[in-house]
C-alpha cells in the first residue's frame, strides 16, 4: 500500500500562491487515484481534488475550480496541488491521500479508505 507525506504548507496573503507536493513510497504508484482534501476549523474533510494514472478527468472541488491544479509525476511518485488566487476560505489543513484503482471515497468518511498522511497547514492572511 501506497504511504504519502505532504509538503509545502505555509502562510501567503489573499490573492497569493502556494504548492503543495505529496511524496508517496511503497506500493504501486500508478496504480494509486491520488487526491488532495482540505480541513478547515471547525468543518467537516472537503475534497480538493484527485488524479489518476493515466490522466484523463481531473475532478476538482467547487470551491477551488479555475484556482487550483492538481498534478503529478509518476517517475517521481509525487503529487503537486498549486494553488493560486489564494481566499482567506483556502486556510486549512492539506491532506494528501492514496487510494487503490477501482476504489472510492465513501461519502461522509473518505477517511476509511486509503492512505493518508498527516497534512500540511495553509493560512491565507495579509
Amino acid at each position: 500500500q501506497v504511504q504519502v507525506s505532504e509538503s509545502g504548507g505555509d502562510s501567503a496573503p489573499p490573492g497569493g500562491s502556494l504548492r503543495l507536493s505529496c511524496a508517496a513510497s511503497g506500493g504501486t504508484f500508478s496504480d494509486t487515484v491520488m487526491a488532495w482534501f482540505r480541513q478547515a476549523p471547525g468543518k467537516d474533510l472537503e475534497f480538493v481534488a484527485e488524479i489518476a494514472s493515466p490522466v484523463r478527468y481531473i475532478p476538482y472541488g467547487d470551491s477551488v475550480k479555475g484556482r487550483f491544479t492538481i498534478s503529478r509525476d509518476d517517475a517521481k511518485r509525487t503529487v503537486d496541488l498549486q494553488m493560486n488566487d489564494l481566499k482567506w476560505e483556502d486556510t486549512a489543513i492539506y491532506y494528501c491521500a492514496a487510494r487503490p484503482r477501482g476504489t472510492t471515497w465513501p461519502t461522509g468518511r473518505p477517511r476509511a479508505v486509503g492512505s493518508w498522511g498527516r497534512g500540511t497547514q495553509v493560512i491565507v492572511s495579509s
